[in-house]
């Protein structure tokens, strides 16, 4: 998985699924744009960690396209050029149908402009770059929500994920010619910041035995394969949705 020379945006790079992925895209030699919203001490402690020059770290809240479309640009500043990006950043927000609607229709607003909007913006200026260097790759970190479906508190979730998925393959169908490629992750519940608010409210028994494994799912299970897909090895598996859910959930 030889990245050495590769230029890679990941979105929400300072905590979780993104921190991990960018940890193991440096550890292959790729260069990174370490993207955050609000966790500025945790993206740079990344960066001082590997002081040459191979991370540069941007904040940008992805719920507003201005913001977002500025990421893409100052990445390209940054870097030069890309040759992929990896679309992490995501919330995963209960909004109960008991919520008064105004309040249920803010969430879902947020969900969708963070999970799915951001994606679709940067798909767009990604698509305009790629064309123009001739190729690159774009890795969409999805859910088994988009197959399965989700909980009651977390439909807006579940639909992002789902445009998420489709989008990935509409780009690996569209752009292969332009050889773009473009791939899902579909991990299950995994461990992260984020998830230690539902294992404190339901417990861990009740993620422990919806699986087929005898551990829950750690982001540093999901990284290598992300370096996998950026290295080109896996180009004809464009389109491609991966599970990654310990075997709570096959499609």
């Amino acid at each position: 998985m030889e990245l050495k020379g590769q230029n890679i945006l990941v979105t929400g790079a300072s905590q979780g699924i993104g921190a991990a992925v960018a940890r193991e895209l440096l550890g292959q030699g790729g260069r990174i744009i370490a993207h955050y919203n609000k966790n500025r001490e945790a993206a740079e402690s990344l960066a001082k960690a590997h002081p040459d020059s191979k991370v540069a770290t941007l904040a940008a809240n992805l719920e507003n396209p201005a913001e977002t479309e500025e990421l893409f640009r100052k990445s390209l500043e940054a870097l030069g050029h890309l040759d992929a990006l990896v679309l992490n950043a995501g919330v995963f927000l209960p909004h109960p149908p008991e919520m008064a609607t105004a309040d249920w229709w803010q969430v879902w607003r947020k969900t969708l402009a963070i999970n799915l909007d951001a994606c679709g913006l940067l798909t767009k200026l990604a698509l305009e770059h790629f064309k123009m260097r001739g190729g690159g790759r774009l890795v969409y970190i999805g859910s088994r929500a988009a197959f399965r479906g989700e909980t009651e508190d977390f439909l807006g979730y579940a639909a992002s994920k789902g445009g998420l998925t489709s989008l990935a393959r509409s780009v690996a169908r569209a752009f292969g010619r332009d050889r773009i490629v473009a791939f899902t992750i579909a991990p299950g519940f995994t461990r992260t910041e984020m998830a230690e608010t539902f294992i404190r409210q339901k417990g861990e028994k009740v993620l422990q035995d919806e699986i087929a494994l005898p551990n829950l799912t750690v982001p540093g299970d999901i990284a290598p394969l992300v370096a996998f897909m950026c290295s080109g090895k896996m180009d004809h598996a464009t389109g491609t949705t991966v599970d990654m859910n310990a075997g709570s959930y096959m499609h």
